[in-house]
């Protein structure tokens, strides 16, 4: 499978503080990859060193077979980049701006396309100082996507975004996705990490402690289940590794239908908030 991005022994200094220590990365070509972290884990750093706007103090990188600490021109045109600040303010409108981008790059996607996933289609005639903060991100996304590029970042790129905007905005990104666009995706939506990527790596205390599927992240489908139900007025639960074999037995206990039954693994965001808080995580 081919490799877009690899980084290994990635390091990060600030003065005595590490950011980034010593992280391995391997994201296939044409998949979305997930990189969720608490604030000052170090996945911003590790983002902006692979996007080339940040250099690092150790460690070797490649993306799309470049040293992003060595960028060319050719290679800023094949990546896409939503960074989590919006840009200046300009004079013109939206449609004037997603135009302009257009321009920059040999084969971009449709600007009116653009516009409507992400929601602005209201707003196209619209100058972008008048945008509301939430119309400003999604702006920010329609540039970083205009250039149809081979690598996507995105930096937390709903925030901001109503329920409808964010489905849209989900649906782009699967449809870039079906095509081949390689993702790397950074948000605080365990939900939107879990819709979207393929794999996902948890970053804390500025190395990745648990990567793999959503499904599976930290042991997460061989985790006890959860086995609850009511009994004598109660909310009874039982944790079990065998939550069929419990089932049976409560099925029988009750002799037929069991009442309020429910039979739950941890959830996503429990096994995240788990692996960012394990003792060994601290710098």
């Amino acid at each position: 499978m081919e490799t877009a991005v690899k980084a290994r022994g990635l390091t990060k200094r600030y003065g005595d503080v590490r950011a980034v220590g010593g992280i391995d990365l391997d994201i296939h070509a044409g998949e979305v990859f997930a990189i969720l972290g608490p604030n000052g884990a170090g996945k911003s750093t590790t983002v902006e060193i692979l996007e080339g706007h940040r250099t690092r103090d150790a460690g070797e990188v490649s993306v799309l077979g470049v040293d992003p600490g060595r960028p060319t021109r050719g290679w800023r045109a094949r990546i896409g980049i939503v960074l989590q600040t919006a840009n200046d303010m300009t004079e013109a409108t939206v449609g004037e701006t997603v135009r302009h981008f257009a321009g920059y790059y040999p084969a971009p996607r449709d600007p009116d396309e653009v516009i409507e996933r992400v929601g602005l289609t209201e707003n196209v005639n619209r100058r972008v100082r008048q945008l509301s903060g939430g119309q400003r991100r999604r702006l920010d996304v329609a540039l970083g996507v205009i250039g149809d590029p081979e690598l996507l970042f995105l930096d937390e790129p709903t925030t901001g975004f109503d329920p409808e905007a964010r489905r849209r905005f989900w649906e782009l990104i699967r449809d870039l996705a079906g095509q081949g666009t390689t993702i790397v995706l950074t948000t605080h939506y365990l939900d939107e990490a879990e819709a979207l990527a393929s794999r996902v790596a948890v970053v804390a205390g500025g190395r990745i402690v648990a990567e793999g599927e959503p499904a599976t992240l930290g042991g997460r489908a061989s985790a006890k289940a959860r086995v609850s139900w009511s009994e004598g007025g109660e909310r009874r639960a039982l944790e079990t590794e065998t939550p069929t074999g419990t089932v049976i037995e409560l099925t029988r206990r009750f002799d037929g239908e069991v009442p309020d039954l429910t039979v739950t693994r941890p959830t996503l965001e429990e096994t995240y908030l788990r692996l960012v808080t394990l003792p060994e995580v601290t710098p």
